[in-house]
């Protein structure tokens, strides 16, 4: 499939990306917690989005926990020429599938060794260091994990550093210490808290990656998705992603989802073309929601 029918490709440190990228959470159990129903199905999913042309797959080995990881390796091993793996560390999953943090430089470090054991990888693509909590970052210094995972990068372990949860301070110190190639935050229609570090993301080179594009919105918020949708003769989600593709050239998308058409319909909405009346109307939620 051609790289425009992904939303084109966006240059993330070294690494050319399709904007439209798979986000491989929902291959774990319920709750992204345990296996998955069917490994089978799960496995299908991950060769059809290569399939497809996608290039880089989004995955964290807290997922499961390991069990996205474990699938990825089945699935794509040995990974195609210019097929990258973008891990997150900064987490782990406790026996009641809660997610408590783990961040000292130590547990940093162990949780890249683990992305890379296996995920059977010599050198990790991009290490996301993952702050803050699941909606919103915390304010405070960061600069010890990124001084960590800086170290691993001077090692060969990790290509690219990015992050995740974080707000522009925080950038702006992890900068500092080694470049940084991406800012995985919560981002979407209703929720636009995020646009002045889109700007400034943007200005930088550097991709933006938005995570839940259709949660948190109110229902009269849905009603307006949803209305423009109809219109469009698209699905609500397809509408969504096609609007943060054309909100900045520099942002990517990891729609996830355990099902092959699923995966057809997300890869659709980056050829959606939004019409100016449409984008206008869509916009008016962001600001109904600020």
């Amino acid at each position: 499939m051609a790289t425009h029918t992904l939303g084109g490709t966006y240059r993330v440190g070294d690494l050319e990306l399709t904007r439209v990228g798979y986000g491989a959470m929902q291959l774990a159990g319920p709750g992204v917690f345990g296996p998955p129903k069917d490994r089978d199905a799960a496995i299908a999913v991950l060769r059809a989005a290569v399939g497809l042309g996608i290039n880089h797959i989004d995955t964290a080995d807290f997922y499961g926990p390991y069990v996205t990881n474990e699938i990825i390796r089945e699935a794509l091993a040995p990974y195609p020429a210019g097929l990258h793996i973008v891990t997150k560390v900064g987490a782990r999953r406790d026996g009641n599938g809660g997610w408590p943090h783990a961040r000292t430089p130590a547990e940093l470090t162990s949780q890249v060794h683990d992305n890379l054991r296996r995920l059977g990888l010599d050198t990790l693509d991009v290490v996301n260091l993952r702050m803050g909590g699941v909606e919103s970052p915390e304010p405070g210094s960061i600069a010890a994990q990124v001084e960590a995972l800086a170290e691993l990068q001077q090692q060969g372990l990790i290509r690219h550093l990015g992050l995740s949860t974080v707000n522009a301070d925080q950038l702006a110190e992890a900068q500092r210490i080694a470049p940084i190639v991406c800012v995985q935050n919560l981002y979407n229609i209703a929720h636009r808290e995020d646009d002045a570090l889109v700007e400034l993301t943007a200005r930088q080179g550097i991709a933006y990656v938005p995570y839940f594009p259709l949660g948190g919105f109110s229902p009269l918020q849905s009603e307006t998705l949803h209305t423009v949708a109809k219109r469009l003769d698209a699905t609500p989600l397809a509408v969504a992603l096609a609007w943060l593709l054309q909100r900045s050239p520099n942002i990517l998308l990891i729609p996830g989802t355990s099902s092959v058409d699923h995966l057809r319909e997300n890869v659709a909405g980056a050829a959606l073309e939004l019409p100016a009346d449409a984008v206008a109307e869509l916009d008016a939620i962001g600001g109904a929601a600020a």
